[in-house]
């Protein structure tokens, strides 16, 4: 990826932070699920030591702290220093002893080698820069007999969580170029993608499968909007171009096409996710 595009997609992330904190309970609610799944994939147990890459506002990293317990830890790494901000401070809120924050970058992980059991990122390996340079880190620094665990996103089409504004607000703006090599939610929807590059960058035992869930919250249609409209960079940016009346226009269509989802007027879409693990095979 070119610096400038690097650059471009840190930014985002940064100015995404203070949004990504403000619905980090409704976030954590919505993917507690999948953070099951990975724990699981990845065999997480008491006393393990488990390192999160692009841990977001804090998730999976506090809940995984809950599952390795006193005797265990998380360290918990993002390359966006507000968003290491927001997670520690929720991890102080919640007295959370066992968890230790660090700003890196995923391809530069300033830890030793074979340090840690576990090392997981949920959704983040769809927005590395480098991708076979960052899961290679990732492989360094886990154990020959620990697990490297990657959730990403399946195919937009079959993620009516992002697909149904998109399709909205396609209608009211031009449409950006695709281009699989520029980070993107969906640049690893097609399975086999990930988990090729897991093992060109060196991992063994490379396996995947297909993890479906409903993300479920108890919010609104109109909450729903409000925490997809501020927690996208992209769609924030675009909306900013307009004024107010359009952005109610456009506010009014997403929250009329996903009443389906809410039943009760309590969200609920399905969800396609993919779960990609191996081992470093270094010994």
């Amino acid at each position: 990826m070119r610096d400038d595009q690097t650059e471009e997609t840190l930014r985002e992330w940064r100015e995404n932070a203070r949004y990504w904190g403000k619905h980090a309970a409704t976030i954590r609610t919505m993917f507690t699920p999948l953070t099951q799944a990975l724990i699981e994939e990845a065999e997480i147990i008491e006393g393990d030591r488990v390192l999160d890459v692009a841990g977001g506002a804090g998730e999976p990293s506090l809940t995984i702290a809950d599952t390795v317990g006193p005797t265990g830890s998380v360290t918990y790494t993002d390359v966006a220093p507000e968003m290491v901000a927001a997670a520690k401070g929720e991890a102080q809120r919640r007295k959370l002893k066992n968890v230790v924050f660090e700003q890196c970058a995923a391809d530069h992980l300033p830890f030793d080698s074979k340090s840690f059991d576990v090392a997981l990122c949920r959704f983040g390996a769809m927005f590395f820069p480098d991708p076979e340079a960052g899961l290679r880190e990732m492989l360094r620094v886990t154990k020959p007999e620990g697990v490297v665990a990657l959730a990403v996103w399946g195919k937009a089409e079959l993620n009516p969580f992002s697909y149904v504004i998109t399709n909205i607000v396609g209608r009211h703006f031009e449409p950006e170029p695709a281009d699989s090599n520029v980070p993107g939610a969906f640049r690893f929807g097609e399975l086999g993608m990930l988990a090729s590059i897991l093992s060109e960058a060196g991992g063994v035992e490379v396996k995947e499968r297909v993890v479906r869930f409903d993300i479920a919250a108890p919010i609104s249609p109109r909450e729903f909007w409000e925490l997809r409209s501020e927690t996208s960079g992209t769609l924030r940016e675009k909306l900013a171009t307009i004024d107010s009346t359009h952005r109610e226009v456009i506010a009014q269509e997403v929250q009329n096409a996903v009443r389906e989802f809410f039943p009760n007027d309590q969200m609920k879409f399905p969800a396609n996710v993919i779960i990609v693990s191996g081992a470093s095979g270094i010994d």
